[in-house]
């Protein structure tokens, strides 16, 4: 009976709790590839949101990603259409959030979509994004999509690719204690 008693115990201390909310930061960069000709489909959906919360001008923060996005930039092969990052919590289940840019014509935005992400020993991303041409009347006359669903490793750059169009993405725990650096030389 002890032992059931300690190994309770420590299996308690020893284990991973389950993925509680924590509070991370996540930045993405959604760019298109100029080499790629363009694939545009449906127009956007009106309800393109589907029912996914907004990101609370409270919870932006400023981009870390800018040489990345500076890089894209300067070469010439690639238009950076939009760079956000944020803070949000993350948990086992999934949060879908909103994300626009541009001027909004009639509920709609040169650049809209949305990202679900689920933490799990990676964290779930299912981004769905839409870059829409408007014509004189403000109607959506043309759109491009990125549809992708990838496993990420937190903490690390990942790189969601879908043709013409793609995402770079980055979720850092904001709670996790840092790793300590490598040393230079590793003792004998």
């Amino acid at each position: 009976m002890r032992l059931f008693r300690s190994l309770t115990l420590l299996l308690t201390l020893v284990a991973p709790t389950a993925f509680a909310d924590s509070l991370y930061q996540v930045e993405m960069i959604l760019f298109r590839q100029n080499a790629v000709p363009a694939i545009t489909s449906r127009t956007a959906p009106e309800d393109w949101a589907a029912g996914a919360r907004p990101i609370s001008a409270d919870s932006l923060r400023t981009p870390s990603l800018n040489a990345e996005a500076e890089k894209l930039r300067a070469s010439g092969d690639y238009t950076v259409l939009l760079h956000k990052a944020w803070q949000q919590n993350l948990g086992e289940d999934a949060r879908k959030i909103s994300i626009s840019d541009g001027k909004e014509q009639f509920g709609q935005f040169p650049v809209e979509g949305s990202l679900n992400l689920k933490l799990g020993r990676f964290t779930d991303v299912d981004a769905n994004f839409w870059v829409n041409q408007f014509d004189a009347y403000g109607r959506v006359t043309a759109s491009e999509r990125l549809k992708q669903q990838s496993h990420t490793k937190n903490g690390q750059l990942n790189y969601l690719d879908n043709g013409h169009l793609a995402l770079l993405i980055k979720i850092t725990s904001l709670t996790a204690p840092a790793r300590p650096p490598v040393p230079d030389v590793l003792p004998d």
